[in-house]
């Protein structure tokens, strides 16, 4: 049996992990309480972290695509 780590955990949860990997976790699953229990202390998180979704503010947003566009002007003047 293989040994899984947290970060492999995280993985599968967010379907980041390949379709073997993904069989051999769900497998070790139902067999390891331990393993089952880490799992479930992850999903937990993730489930309490949802509603604290955060998104840049308008003003951060503006300044990447200001520095966007001069970067892009940058470009061209050196031609």
């Amino acid at each position: 049996m293989d040994n899984f780590t947290p970060e492999d955990l995280v993985e599968y949860q967010y379907n980041e992990t390949s379709s073997e990997k993904s069989a051999a976790i769900k497998l070790a699953l139902q067999s390891d309480a331990s393993l089952k229990e880490m799992y479930d202390i992850i999903v937990s998180a993730q489930k309490k972290l949802e509603p604290f979704q955060l998104s840049p503010s308008d003003e951060t947003v503006n300044n990447i695509l200001l520095h966007g566009k001069k970067t892009k002007a940058e470009l061209h003047t050196d031609r």
